[in-house]
């Protein structure tokens, strides 16, 4: 009797053990270093199976299976709450069940598409108290993508910038990025026109038409005699309180800046302005046209023209000048 209890105590040993070893494990963060957050969604009656996996394929947690079983058998799985949670793969099990349990106390971000890095640090300097000279050093130029952000309140700037960032990886990461090959453009060089697009557009229908012309002026040489890059180069201004002069003067297009595209042929050397995904689409998606010229009318919709005489013909009937 005493050796069958022997051997019992052996076997469940041996199926116990590596049991315990694996569930300790799977408790553990996936990596504790980790400084990146990822928004991380749960729908109204979405079963906890579904939830562990998920978490599991998006890197929050080791096992999706660990995670189901402890909800399956404890009440934890009846209280997960639904909503948008912003988790880490610093965080250790543990931790991600109290926050599904609690929802998020994260700050939400809404930053507008068009906005240049200044307006997106001054707006992150006054949310977060972080210095907006952390924002400037780190973040690029038109690849702060513009979207709504649920940020924990302790994040670091380069927290945020990074999530920003890795945002727009994600965004943009199915575009045919090789589209603008015959015009032997890059797609930073999209990017930098997107923003472009982004600032003169008034309505989403014109972009691509503005786009369009944007190319074509790229192709034949053309300066491209935008105002919006203008307003980048000016940059904040005092009387208006605003980082976009509202109106151009003759002796504003003569001023000594590479963004001036009315003195300097080709491309800015940056984006101006942080686009979002629809412009970017708008330029690598944009059409065959032969427009060289645009005009906004004062309601805002895009005019568009073949020759100069048909530009200046726009301008008469569409703004009386």
């Amino acid at each position: 009797m005493k050796y069958k209890l022997t051997i019992l105590f052996i076997l469940l040993l041996v199926f116990l053990l590596p049991a315990f070893l694996f569930w300790q494990q799977a408790l553990k963060p996936v990596n504790p270093l980790a400084k990146n957050y990822i928004s991380f969604t749960i729908e109204k009656g979405e079963d906890v199976r579904s939830i562990g996996k998920r978490l599991e394929d998006e890197g929050l947690i080791r096992s999706g299976l660990v995670f189901f079983l402890k909800a399956r058998f404890t009440d934890f799985g009846k209280n997960i709450q639904a909503g948008d949670f912003v988790l880490s793969p610093s965080m250790d099990m543990m931790t991600i069940s109290d926050d599904l349990l609690h929802g998020t106390t994260d700050v939400v971000l809404t930053i507008p598409e068009g906005w240049r890095k200044e307006e997106i640090a001054m707006k992150i300097a006054n949310t977060f108290s972080i210095p907006e000279s952390e924002i400037l050093s780190i973040g690029r130029e038109g690849y702060l993508f513009p979207d709504t952000y649920h940020i924990p309140k302790e994040a670091t700037g380069s927290q945020i910038v990074k999530m920003m960032e890795d945002n727009f990886a994600a965004k943009t990461a199915k575009l045919n990025k090789n589209a603008l090959d015959k015009y032997q453009l890059t797609f930073d060089e999209a990017v930098i026109i997107a923003s472009l697009v982004e600032r003169e557009a008034k309505e989403t229908a014109d972009r691509p038409l503005i786009a369009s012309v944007i190319l074509n002026r790229l192709d034949i040489g053309m300066k491209l005699d935008i105002d919006a890059s203008i307003q980048y180069g000016l940059s904040y201004q005092p009387q208006e309180k605003r980082w976009w002069k509202e109106h151009l003067t003759a002796e504003d297009l003569e001023i000594d800046s590479f963004y001036n595209t009315y003195k300097n042929p080709g491309l800015p050397p940056t984006p101006i302005a942080n686009p979002g995904l629809s412009s970017i689409e708008a330029v690598l998606n944009a059409p065959s046209t032969e427009y060289l010229y645009y005009v906004a009318d004062k309601q805002g919709k895009s005019h568009f023209a073949k020759t100069f005489e048909e530009h200046r013909q726009n301008i008469s009937k569409y703004l009386g000048l």
